[in-house]
């Protein structure tokens, strides 16, 4: 298990676990980010990602992103 920040671009990547306060959760869950999901890296730029997960495109933080782990 690895956050999200270490995936390779292009790689898809099963969400074992997300992280993080309960707020957190929440938010990560609302945009998708769920234990099982299915999470593609597009870009990485200075930490930032974006990446793709059921069927959209969504920029997360390099914070967000280490609270999701594969």
């Amino acid at each position: 298990m690895m956050p999200l920040t270490m995936a390779n671009p292009g790689e898809k990547n099963l969400i074992l676990k997300v992280g993080g306060k309960s707020d957190t959760r929440q938010f990560l869950e609302n945009l998708g980010f769920v234990a099982g999901a299915d999470v593609t890296v597009v870009s990485e730029i200075n930490g930032n990602l974006i990446v793709n997960i059921k069927e959209s495109r969504i920029a997360i933080n390099r914070e967000m992103a280490s609270k999701i782990m594969i």
